[in-house]
């Protein structure tokens, strides 16, 4: 498919799937093999999404995904994004907090035939913790608070 028809696709899935929380559009948008690359699967990933949709919009109120860079070429397209929403519920284990959080996002889609085959995602994990208040603003020293090497790479 051309770029602008897979960029459009991944829009919706933005749009459909993360802001708006419509489990439904997962089956629409995405293949019966898709693969998901980031979290973990039961084995079936599409129902997998469907779970974790309805669990982040339970818990996070006025979710925002601003696309800042959008770059497709060939099967893929990548999508830098700025979030940010209201934790009103459970969240990671996290009880509400009534904070809100802004962070960076980096998402890749891999399309097929009009749906998403693969999608790959990173994400300031760390930012929005501390935004939430579930870990400390960073003020102790730093020799204290450095991982041991080597740690990242586990």
């Amino acid at each position: 498919m051309p770029a602008d028809e897979n960029k459009a696709i991944v829009r919706r899935f933005i749009d459909e799937i993360f802001v708006k929380g419509r489990a439904e559009t997962v089956d629409e948008l995405l293949s019966d093999d898709f693969v998901a690359h980031t979290w973990p699967s039961t084995g079936h990933p599409k129902d997998d999404l469907k779970k974790a949709t309805e669990r982040v919009h339970g818990a996070l109120t006025n979710p925002r995904f601003t696309i800042d860079d959008m770059i497709a070429e060939g099967d893929r397209v990548a999508v830098r994004l700025t979030t940010s929403a209201t934790q009103t519920g459970e969240f990671m284990g996290m009880p509400p907090s009534g904070k809100t959080y802004e962070i960076s996002e980096i998402h890749i889609f891999r399309l097929r035939d009009g749906k998403v085959i693969e999608h790959w995602h990173q994400f300031d994990q760390m930012g929005m913790m501390k935004q939430l208040g579930a870990m400390p603003e960073s003020g102790g020293s730093a020799a204290a608070t450095r991982e041991p090497a080597g740690a990242g790479s586990r």
